[in-house]
């Protein structure tokens, strides 16, 4: 009979909140005063870092990485694999106001890979592309396609990125055989 593979209990740190109903994968640490709310659920080998908050509801996937001073709101969804930077901030309201007679919740996707840079804003009812990059302070109203670099406030589509996150190439620019620093191939990665 083969030993099972033991994965290690989640980490919680004694100052942080983890609410009955909330799920907390194997291998999770989470850091000193973060607040995780019934109702949702991170996989297994995250790192939740000091004071994020993670509103009822959200999903996150497996070894996602969400730094300091982040708070993930009702809607969101974080795929595998996502990085979220020192202070990266998500809606979830179109509309808000302090006191709403009516509340929707507009959903956000983060897909598998995709990297949020330190301080930027992610407006509700986008998609982040697999292994996409969003740069830090950016301000991120639409779409941003896979393995997309985007910067500015608002945030635009500047080029291309590899899965391990390097650039690719630039808007405009002929896109390279291979990853100058990975070598996988850029096919798929950059359109034509």
């Amino acid at each position: 009979m083969e030993a099972e593979h033991l994965h290690p209990a989640p980490s919680i740190h004694p100052t942080a909140i983890v609410e009955t109903g909330a799920a907390v994968g194997e291998g999770t640490k989470v850091w000193h005063l973060s607040h995780i709310r019934s109702g949702s659920r991170i996989g297994d080998d995250c790192i939740i870092g000091f004071a994020v908050y993670v509103d009822t509801g959200v999903v996150i996937g497996d070894r996602c990485k969400i730094q300091n001073h982040v708070s993930v709101y009702q809607g969101v969804v974080l795929e595998d694999d996502v990085f979220v930077g020192p202070a990266a901030a998500f809606t979830n309201d179109r509309y808000p106001r302090a006191n709403p007679t009516t509340w929707e919740i507009v959903a956000t996707s983060v897909r598998r890979g995709a990297s949020i840079g330190a301080n930027a804003t992610i407006v509700c009812g986008v998609e982040l592309g697999a292994w996409s990059m969003v740069g830090a302070g950016a301000l991120v109203t639409t779409d941003v396609p896979s393995h997309g670099l985007v910067t500015g406030a608002p945030a635009r589509l500047r080029g291309w990125v590899c899965t391990c996150g390097r650039p690719l190439v630039r808007l405009g620019e002929l896109p390279p055989e291979r990853c100058s620093h990975c070598g996988r191939t850029s096919a798929g990665m950059v359109p034509s």
